[in-house]
């Protein structure tokens, strides 16, 4: 069969990803493999997209080929997929996977998020290869590149494929009503972070309406606006130093304009199972501050117009990124019910947040993210200095190497357990001894609301003298 094998990395041949698929090639010469490097040649695409359309027209396969940035594929990729969904080809009925290299950070959601785009094509799907960046290095990733690839040709031979998720025709745009706004009495500093183009007046007044509402002083940010020279090239000149090789000046007014602000809003529609390609954009040159949780305690919010609760991957990287910068989600107001309702309400969750510095702990989506760079950093950590200066100085090293009176403890209850005469003879006594040391919490509690109790009593009769 012929694969046209999708590159979406900004490198080129210099992809470790595309490496895994050379690998394939030189397994099995008789099948033909043609490389088109949309990635890399993006700017030329958006202007030519010919010589791509007729290379998919030719195909059997789609393979496409990329490193995992930020939670989905890089923005190179993504604005391509745009670019293919608007050249009105026809691949449908053809099938196509994937192959992502990643140290499996939210690799799960990039990959949802091919697969969702490939059923909207028409596209037969099989599921993809999730690889380590290092796997094609060892003997066992080889054999599992290699177990990938026939797992591919059995799925097409036998017509086996991903069952498709059909999402739900997005309802009528509810209206939103903009009420009349004063700046008079307003203070603090609230950024909305938009992609909002000028045809699109529903969320103009979803913007709108928050700034009404909202107690605080907001200022609009529209990234369509921005001169941006590129996406991420994942080169890593900003890994010692945290500037970007690019010279349109990003890193100084993301860092001066919008992570100064006291909370970020974002603001967009719903585009491709995702924020949309430019916001993509805007994330992927984030990286400017490496794997750094710069605005740790900053409330977040999201605005969203469109089908919103129709796309739960989407939904997954909106909380992931805010449980990984440990940010407290305030809300996301979309426009599918009651907008007005819920945009006050994320208004006034905002405000709350603010006024009492509320950061709840983290979920498994962020503590199993952090984890992942945490491992990451310390290994690469005389590339990344900038991320290790910043890991220890935040304490994310938290092995528990160090930990060993609890592990002891541990071992020792393990060998209670393990014997049934002296867990008998134990009986309850362990459970309340794992219990013991929250009762110590509650008593002090207690004491402590007594005493409060008398202060309150005492202020009370106070002021009725």
């Amino acid at each position: 069969m012929h694969i046209l094998v999708l590159n979406g990395s900004p490198k080129g041949e210099y992809s470790i990803t595309l490496q895994t698929m050379r690998y394939l090639e030189i397994l099995h010469p008789e099948h033909s493999f043609e490389v088109q490097h949309v990635g890399q040649r993006i700017r030329i695409l958006e202007n030519d997209f010919a010589p791509v359309k007729e290379a998919l027209e030719r195909a059997d396969l789609l393979l496409f080929s990329y490193p995992v940035y930020t939670f989905i594929v890089p923005y190179q990729l993504q604005r391509f997929i745009e670019l293919l969904k608007a050249s009105g080809v026809d691949v449908s009925g053809k099938t196509a996977t994937q192959i992502s290299t990643s140290k499996h950070f939210y690799d799960v959601t990039a990959h949802r998020y091919i697969q969702d785009n490939c059923a909207d094509l028409g596209l037969h799907y099989v599921r993809g290869l999730s690889a380590d960046m290092d796997d094609l290095t060892t003997q066992k990733g080889q054999q599992e590149a290699e177990a990938f690839f026939q797992h591919v040709c059995w799925s097409m031979e036998h017509k086996y494929y991903e069952p498709v998720q059909k999402i739900a025709k997005p309802p009528a745009r509810v209206p939103v009503t903009v009420p009349k706004s004063s700046l008079e009495n307003k203070t603090g500093d609230v950024v909305i972070v938009t992609d909002c183009t000028a045809d699109d007046m529903q969320l103009q007044n979803m913007i709108a309406r928050f700034q009404a509402v909202m107690p605080r002083k907001t200022r609009i940010v529209n990234i369509t606006d921005y001169p941006f020279q590129g996406g991420c090239l994942g080169c890593f000149n900003c890994a010692v130093s945290g500037k970007c090789i690019y010279k349109d000046g990003f890193d100084d007014y993301l860092r001066n304009e919008i992570q100064t602000a006291q909370s970020i809003v974002y603001a967009f529609t719903v585009k491709d199972h995702s924020m949309g390609a430019r916001f993509k954009l805007y994330d992927d040159r984030n990286f400017c501050n490496g794997h750094r949780t710069v605005t740790i305690g900053m409330p977040v919010g999201y605005l969203v117009s469109g089908n919103y609760s129709s796309e739960p991957n989407l939904q997954m990287i909106v909380e992931a990124r805010a449980q990984v910068g440990s940010n407290y989600m305030a809300g996301v107001a979309t426009d599918e019910t009651s907008p007005d309702t819920e945009i006050d309400r994320l208004a006034a969750n905002l405000e709350y947040a603010l006024q009492n510095s509320y950061v709840p702990p983290q979920n498994f989506y962020g503590i199993g993210g952090m984890k992942v760079f945490r491992d990451l950093i310390w290994l690469m950590q005389g590339m990344m200095r900038a991320d290790h200066k910043f890991y220890k100085e935040h304490g994310q090293y938290d092995f528990p190497q160090k930990k060993w009176p609890d592990m002891l403890k541990m071992y020792l209850v393990g060998e209670m357990l393990a014997n049934p005469k002296l867990k008998a003879k134990i009986g309850n006594k362990m459970n309340e001894g794992m219990i013991a040391p929250y009762k110590k919490v509650l008593d002090k509690a207690r004491k402590q609301a007594k005493k409060n109790s008398r202060k309150s009593i005492l202020n009370i009769g106070k002021k009725t003298k």
